[in-house]
């Protein structure tokens, strides 16, 4: 693989001179990255692995964002480990990314391979970042099939340093095996976040439909999101819940528009039908077949009661998933705190108290305590 390395006397050895990443490690971190929830935690190891067998004192990976199509492309910071400059143009880029013509960008992309600079202030292709406090740079680039530069990693160190041949290998090595899997994880997330766009798409034609909720998907999707972070939820919950969450009322896709849209109170029947839209929901959920069963847990399971009085299996404490009773909490506040046209939006002190007469009757007493915390009520 042609590098290109300019050799700089270096004040100190590199670590890794005598120590090869064996293939048992680069098995490692390939085991990692396969079974990485996202793209960020699938990297760092590499990262760390990289700065402990070299004589990096940080490293990062950039990723191209293709979130607006039409903006000047940029390379963000997706992963980083160890030390980064601590200079105002590093935590611009942290906050901004790098723009595709940087000269070190512009350079990737010409070269496909791996490039080693000694000392950044001697090369063009590694113009700014002496100004950051980089004073020697390793980078790889991460090339897509239709051979787009799809981000980068990169190493560094503080002082000049001469980048020695144990080095060169261990960084071209690992940087090129995970770079494929990156490809695989970019596509993954990119699928994701159609999925994502979908879901929540699917509930706001539904909000369009029954004219009464606008702006109530997004409302209760966000505080079941914060609740969530306030109890400590982890990244996959988490996302089952927002997916959960978009799609909680979708089953009322089969529900007659006169009861939908009765503006009085319903009959005993129109009561029994309209408690059928959880049902409804699960089967409608289920048959994307992606979505996991924690999530399908919060359609089917959201008017649940903790006392066992909801529907539609009359389940209760806590065989309702936890999931589905974050949301139920959520999804009653925002119905209390909305105007209906049967009713006047509560003020928060009102439903905050209506939230904390039903802990443990409608609601988790635990999820109650959090939501209350979360607002700021009671304490």
């Amino acid at each position: 693989m042609t590098t290109e390395i300019l050799r700089v006397p270096a004040p100190r050895p590199a670590r890794s001179d005598s120590r090869d990443l064996t293939s048992h490690n680069v098995l490692a971190l390939i085991r990692v990255a396969l079974e990485a929830p996202d793209l960020g935690s699938g990297v760092v190891p590499t990262l760390n692995k990289l700065i402990d067998r070299t004589a990096a004192v940080g490293a990062a990976y950039f990723q191209a964002t293709t979130e607006d199509a039409s903006a000047p492309l940029i390379y963000q910071v997706r992963a980083a480990a160890g030390e980064l400059p601590d200079t105002p143009g590093m935590q611009a880029i942290a906050a901004h990314g790098l723009p595709a013509d940087t000269p070190l960008m512009r350079a990737l992309l010409a070269r496909r391979t791996p490039m080693f600079f000694d000392d950044t202030a001697a090369q063009p292709q590694t113009a700014g970042f002496p100004e950051l406090g980089v004073l020697s740079l390793a980078a790889a680039p991460v090339v897509g099939k239709r051979g787009e530069l799809l981000g980068a990693f990169l190493m560094h160190t503080f002082v000049l340093h001469t980048w020695s041949e144990a080095e060169v290998q261990l960084f071209s090595s690992v940087a090129g095996t995970i770079a494929a899997l990156i490809v695989r994880l970019a596509a993954e997330e990119q699928a994701n976040a159609a999925r994502e766009a979908a879901l929540r798409a699917l509930g706001l034609a539904l909000e369009a439909r029954d004219r009464e909720t606008l702006g109530h998907t997004d409302r209760v999707t966000q505080m079941a999101l914060q609740l969530a972070e306030q109890l400590e939820l982890n990244e996959t919950e988490t996302q089952a819940l927002r997916w959960g969450a978009y799609l909680h009322d979708i089953g009322k896709i089969a529900i007659a528009d006169a009861v939908l849209h009765k503006p009085g109170k319903l009959s005993e029947e129109e009561f029994t039908l309209m408690q059928t839209h959880v049902s409804f929901g699960h089967q409608f959920a289920s048959a994307l077949g992606f979505l996991p069963p924690e999530a399908l847990a919060v359609i089917l399971q959201h008017h649940e009661r903790w006392d066992g009085q909801g529907y539609p299996a009359k389940v209760g404490g806590e065989e309702i998933h936890l999931l589905a009773r974050i949301f139920a909490l959520c999804d009653v506040y925002d119905a209390l705190i909305s105007v209906r046209p049967y009713k006047r939006a509560w003020t928060q002190i009102e439903a905050c108290a209506e939230i904390a007469a039903q802990s443990g009757r409608h609601f988790d007493p635990q999820v109650v305590s959090a939501f209350l915390q979360l607002l700021d009520v009671g304490r």
